[in-house]
């Protein structure tokens, strides 16, 4: 019993320790089969000559070797770390609000209709629209209307149902991405098909393209609507009670619903604008986090952050590394729908 609360107190010391070993190797990891690597220790010292910590001399080799890990591999590790916190924070919030344990971003709709923003600007040729930010804002314009017209929907007499909701995001965002397989076909017709191929991507999930402005686009949304989340953990943990319950014991639940609706959509709406649709990340990890640690949503919130974050590490080193820059969302799909399984056949998901 001692032992396990020890090792319960030591678990996010632990977990920030896996992570960060996770980021290291992302960064010193190049793809299998190329002849010429960059060491781990150029590596360390790009990462400390941009932080201002030593100097480099220019060359040929250097800056190539400069641009591929502070251009191309940091970034994307960056956005690969916030867009699994991001992710799995929200399954939280979803599935505690919902009472469902099936609920994530994408089982609600909000990242179809993200989906479908970035989609839109992909067929009318708009990317280099707003300095290159046109398709991430519209992408997350276009998550947060959808989650609008959700919540008008399942709102009956000033009250939103979570049956409803999740209802309603489930058929709003089947519509909403039938659309977006729509602009797919329109697209590919005619010789260039590379906006189809564009579009494919946003839907398949990929962190490929991730640079910095998109890291600096998704935090403030993503901060704001992390904070709110982890401030309403009091909140979560009394609406896994019912909400007449928590109702009774002081929680104003329309607002709290509100509340959660929006900080959840701001998230995911962040995430899908900088890497598309990866699924399963905001649904499983929850559950292994509440494995690990109860379902205590102080404890359940952070834990699912570093959770989300090292899956979606993990998946991706695998991705660049071992299968050609394959799109990360095909991962975290063909090994989540079985982890989740499992989950179900060991009677787990019914312990959230």
């Amino acid at each position: 019993m001692v032992n396990s609360r020890r090792l319960k107190q030591a678990l996010p010391f632990l977990l920030v320790v896996l992570l960060t070993a996770f980021i290291i190797i992302d960064l010193v990891s190049g793809p299998i089969g190329l002849k010429q690597q960059i060491h781990a220790s150029d590596v360390f010292q790009i990462l400390a000559s941009h932080l201002g910590l030593v100097h480099r001399q220019s060359s040929e080799t250097v800056r190539a070797s400069d641009f591929i890990v502070w251009e191309l591999r940091t970034p994307r590790v960056l956005a690969g770390l916030v867009v699994g916190m991001l992710l799995a924070m929200a399954g939280v919030a979803f599935q505690s609000f919902l009472m469902n344990p099936l609920a994530d971003p994408y089982m609600i709709g909000v990242s179809a209709g993200s989906a479908l923003g970035s989609a839109t600007i992909i067929l009318i040729g708009g990317t280099g629209w707003l300095i290159g930010l046109a398709q991430p804002v519209a992408a997350f314009a276009s998550g947060i209307a959808t989650m609008a017209l959700i919540s008008l929907l399942a709102r009956r007499n000033g009250r939103v149902s979570a049956q409803t909701f999740l209802l309603a995001g489930f058929v709003v965002g089947t519509f909403v991405y039938s659309i977006t397989r729509l602009l797919i076909a329109l697209s590919n017709r005619g010789n260039d098909t590379s906006k189809a191929s564009a579009i494919l991507s946003q839907l398949l999930g990929s962190l490929q393209t991730a640079h910095w402005t998109d890291i600096w686009l998704m935090a403030p949304f993503g901060i704001v609507g992390a904070i709110v989340l982890m401030k309403s953990h009091s909140e979560l943990n009394l609406m896994t009670l019912g909400e007449e319950s928590a109702a009774h014991l002081g929680v104003d639940t329309e607002r709290f619903k509100a509340r959660v609706i929006i900080a959840g959509s701001m998230v995911t709406a962040a995430t899908v604008a900088v890497a598309g649709i990866i699924g399963f990340v905001g649904m499983v990890v929850p559950h292994l986090a509440r494995r690990i640690v109860g379902p205590d949503h102080r404890r359940l919130l952070p834990c699912s952050m570093l959770l989300g974050a090292a899956v979606l590490l993990i998946a991706d080193w695998f991705s660049r590394v071992c299968l050609n820059e394959l799109e990360v969302g095909v991962i975290t799909s063909i090994v989540g729908a079985p982890v989740f399984c499992y989950l179900l056949r060991t009677k787990l998901v019914s312990r959230w």
